[in-house]
């Protein structure tokens, strides 16, 4: 039974799940759109979505500090890279005016190899 069984687990241990979630959630921050397993992208999503959030929370803050504090927050969780967590932040002030859903996943049918589902996960306000 999976009662309280809360994630994913990808058939990785601990430390390859959260390099992936890293590299897949800078990976979409940095491109606007990746394409992914359906897995990886339910399980990457609500990763970005909170990021966003935060991020989202230290823009809106009067308290300086605790702006310096998302951001470091923010780029703890994607590998300290300087221009990711920037661009993070563009997305943030983008979105001001939306309550959640940032993401979409596009279905666009099964990989040729091992007909694994494939998507396209992007964001909403993806600019072009």
């Amino acid at each position: 039974m999976r009662h309280r069984v809360k994630g994913k687990k990808l058939g990785r241990d601990t430390g390859e799940r959260s390099a992936l979630m890293k590299a897949l959630s800078m990976a979409l921050i940095e491109h606007g759109r990746i394409e992914t397993t359906e897995a990886k992208a339910v399980f990457v999503r609500g990763h970005v979505e909170k990021l966003i959030t935060l991020a989202k929370h230290g823009l809106a803050s009067d308290n300086p500090a605790y702006g310096v504090h998302t951001r470091r927050v923010a780029a703890s969780r994607l590998y300290n890279k300087r221009e990711v967590v920037t661009k993070l932040f563009e997305i943030a002030e983008r979105s001001k005016e939306r309550n959640g859903g940032y993401t979409r996943i596009i279905k666009l049918g099964p990989r040729k190899g091992d007909a694994a589902p494939m998507v396209l996960l992007e964001l909403v306000d993806r600019q072009a």
